[in-house]
């Protein structure tokens, strides 16, 4: 199969919008902040002395749902067999897979996609590992009573429900806040800078980064922070320019006795003063050594390795990114499709872990891998239809790598958790993905429930993980 190594800039720019600039909320209590810093001050441990503590979180949404039982697959024995059985002609031939060889294995083989030599390379570093079959759970549930309608998500198979289910952590309601801008409500007082959001999104708005008093602070992989359109500090010979600046200025520098005008104009002078804030401590950081693919994918990654090149300047020892990289519903051509797409995504993630290397803040940065639902391990001719359960990646300094968490499922048909079509029961709940990232990123044990409700279903708080991928 011939190997796309790159997807033109055109197409990714109409898979991940970049959307305005966003700022923090303007008001929070004096009495929720006293509650932050104690939560902070008790909860938080030190990565590194060198680096102050730092710590970020980056998310990459594969949206559309990602076949990711032909991203990690059996490659040895009845396992293989059953694979190939099920998978027909959408099966990766054994001589094809990349084999890796997991830690703490249950004796079985595995390989993982042809076109991802990086991620092989990390996994076999250490630096990168998977967690199989993870889906949103509202509760332990078996084959029954999914089959009788017991404990399911709210619109299982449906991309709005179970995107906004993986972002916000709720699968028994619908939302539009995000687990990524709760848990910045809880510890955004842990950075000294009010005019740029703890949450940095390099695909405009979305729901993950969206707390109650937190929005995303939207960045252009290609030009950084975007600003306000026609305003210029620099080079302004202009006329027009110019003006339009003075006028700016003008307006949001002044106050109003309208509570409402205020509040807006206090919006509109953060976004401005946060834009030239941000593209002051970029210019201040050198450019990285290590090269970079030109895709949006990369592009993105390599943005948000420079935002985190310039944490010091601009007063963070916390931040979440926000990567959104579209395509992935592959009801047809799913073999060529697939094979372009995880390649670009392989070479980002490589990229990405040497950038970090470079700065020295590998020890500080996990990066984590969602899509909203698996898919059908039956063929529907030359692709799959939505699913539930899938294989996910983690990768960074702070994981456990070379491993591969929870129970990679038997792939014949008729199991207990096969539902029909190879569509897979998850063993793994979003919860417990999610709720040891959180608590890796300082959020306290006493918290983790006003953030995933339905944890308590999984997990009882106390000294161990609820997964156990990242050093505690």
């Amino acid at each position: 199969m011939k190997k796309i190594s790159n997807i033109s800039r055109r197409k990714f720019l109409g898979q991940a919008s970049c959307g305005a600039i966003g700022c923090s909320s303007l008001f929070s209590s004096l009495v929720s902040l006293k509650a932050i810093n104690a939560a902070t001050a008790v909860n938080s441990t030190a990565v590194s002395d060198s680096d102050d503590d730092y710590k970020a979180l980056v998310c990459v949404f594969l949206a559309g749902g990602n076949d990711s039982y032909n991203m990690l697959m059996p490659r040895s024995g009845t396992s293989h067999q059953e694979y190939a059985n099920i998978r027909s002609n959408l099966a990766i031939s054994q001589d094809d897979m990349l084999p890796i060889q997991p830690l703490e294995g249950d004796g079985r083989d595995f390989g993982i996609h042809p076109a991802m030599e990086s991620v092989q390379s990390l996994f076999q570093d250490r630096k990168l590992s998977f967690i199989s079959n993870v889906g949103t759970l509202v509760a332990p549930t078996n084959k029954q009573q999914v089959l009788d309608g017991t404990n399911l998500p709210l619109g299982l198979y449906s991309h709005a429900d179970q995107i906004q289910q993986w972002q916000t952590g709720l699968p028994h309601e619908r939302s539009g806040t995000g687990w990524g801008g709760k848990v910045a409500d809880l510890i955004r007082d842990m950075n000294t800078n009010d005019k740029i959001s703890m949450n940095v999104s390099l695909s405009g708005t979305n729901v993950f980064q969206t707390g109650n008093e937190t929005v995303e602070f939207t960045l252009n992989p290609y030009g950084g922070s975007i600003g306000i359109d026609g305003y210029e500090t620099e080079n302004m010979y202009d006329v027009f320019n110019i003006e339009r600046t003075a006028a700016i200025n003008s307006m949001i520098d002044q106050e109003y006795d309208d509570v409402f005008k205020q509040t807006y104009v206090d919006v509109i002078r953060r976004s401005r003063d946060g834009d030239l804030e941000f593209k002051a401590a970029l210019e201040s950081t050198p450019e990285l050594a290590t090269e970079f693919s030109d895709n949006y994918i990369s592009e993105s990654f390599k943005m948000a390795a420079r935002t985190i090149s310039a944490r010091k300047a601009l007063g963070m020892k916390r931040q979440i990114f926000y990567i959104t990289f579209g395509g992935w519903d592959h009801h047809d051509e799913i073999l060529e499709n697939q094979y372009g797409m995880l390649s670009v995504l392989s070479d980002a993630l490589g990229e990405f872990q040497g950038a970090l290397d470079e700065l020295a803040v590998a020890d500080c940065v996990t990066t984590f891998s969602i899509s909203e639902f698996g898919r059908t391990l039956t063929s529907n001719g030359n692709g799959t239809d939505h699913a539930w359960g899938g294989n996910v990646m983690v990768m960074g300094g702070p994981v456990n790598g070379g491993r591969i968490y929870g129970d990679y499922p038997t792939l014949a048909e008729n199991t207990s958790l096969d539902l029909g079509y190879g569509t897979l029961l998850p063993t793994l709940s979003t919860d417990q993905y999610f709720a040891e990232l959180a608590l890796w990123f300082g959020v306290s044990q006493s918290e983790l429930g006003t953030i995933f409700p339905n944890l308590q279903n999984f997990y009882e708080a106390g000294n161990n993980l609820p997964i156990g991928f990242l050093s505690a």
